[in-house]
């Protein structure tokens, strides 16, 4: 046995030690395709169901000061029944009013709604919160 290969045998640097290194590389590298393939696969099979989309259309502050409503606009696939949250906020951005509405399922695609959010304090604006389907 020569020098370098006594060295070599010392630190660990023999061949079998290298294609033990690049057998285990290879099996990482497998275990870490097979792993991004299969969420792949699963990502690609959820079947893409209903998408609520909503938009706020305006707002009216009555002039009682305690109540505002809110305009926006439904998109969901025809058939869906939709709850949504209406908020109305104060100056500071903080929620004094909100409402829990129900929508039943419609044969149209888009739909404009108005509700009126009564407020325990003066309000300045109204929003849809958010929505999901019933």
């Amino acid at each position: 046995m020569s020098a370098d290969d006594a060295i070599a045998s010392r630190y660990g640097r023999t061949r079998r030690t290298r294609r033990r290194d690049r057998i285990v590389l290879v099996a990482g590298g497998v275990f870490a395709a097979i792993v991004v393939i299969a969420w792949v696969i699963w990502a690609g099979s959820d079947s893409a169901g209903p998408s609520i989309s909503t938009s706020d259309t305006g707002h009216t502050l009555h002039n009682d000061a305690r109540s505002v409503e809110v305009r926006w606009n439904l998109t969901v696939q025809p058939g869906t029944e939709t709850v949504c949250v209406v908020k109305a906020y104060n100056d500071d951005f903080t929620v004094v009013g909100w409402k829990v509405v129900e929508l039943p399922a419609s044969d149209r695609y888009t739909r404009s709604f108005t509700e009126t959010v009564r407020v325990a304090q003066p309000a300045n604006t109204g929003l849809i919160d958010r929505c999901w389907l019933a």
